[in-house]
C-alpha cells in the first residue's frame, strides 16, 4: 500500500478542527482520513505549526514552498512525490492512491422490498 502524506498550513491544532471558527473543509477532510485509516489507508500529517522540521527536511515539499510559497499548501504527497497542491483531496483520491478498493453499496436483504426481483 502506498504512503499518503499531507502537509498542512500552520493550523491550531493537529487536525485543524478546532478553535472558535472551524473551517468546513478541514471537517470533511478530517473526517474523510478517519474513514481511509479505517479502510487500511496509511496517512500522514504533518503541521507546519507544530512539525516545521517536516516541511524543512522533505525536498519535494520544501522545493514547492520556494518556488510558489506558502499558498501551495496543504501539499500531498504519494509515496514521496507531489500529487496535490494548495487543496486537501477528497475521499475518491485517497482511495484510489491508497490502492483501496471501492466501497461497495449494500444490497437490501432478499425480500426486504424486492420480489420476483423488481423493487418497490
Amino acid at each position: 500500500m502506498k504512503t499518503i502524506q499531507v502537509f498542512d498550513p500552520a493550523l491550531c491544532c493537529s487536525s485543524g478542527v478546532c478553535g472558535v471558527e472551524v473551517d468546513q473543509k478541514l471537517v470533511g477532510f478530517a473526517a474523510d482520513v478517519d474513514w481511509a485509516r479505517q479502510n487500511g489507508a496509511l496517512i500522514e500529517r504533518f503541521n507546519l505549526a507544530q512539525q516545521p522540521m517536516a516541511f524543512a527536511e522533505n525536498a519535494a515539499v520544501k522545493g514547492l514552498l520556494e518556488r510558489s510559497g506558502a499558498g501551495a499548501l496543504p501539499v500531498t504527497l504519494v509515496d514521496g512525490d507531489v500529487a496535490l497542491a494548495g487543496r486537501y483531496p477528497t475521499r475518491d483520491e485517497l482511495t484510489r492512491w491508497a490502492a483501496m478498493a471501492e466501497p461497495v453499496a449494500e444490497l437490501p436483504a432478499a425480500g426486504a422490498c424486492c420480489s420476483g426481483g423488481r423493487c418497490c
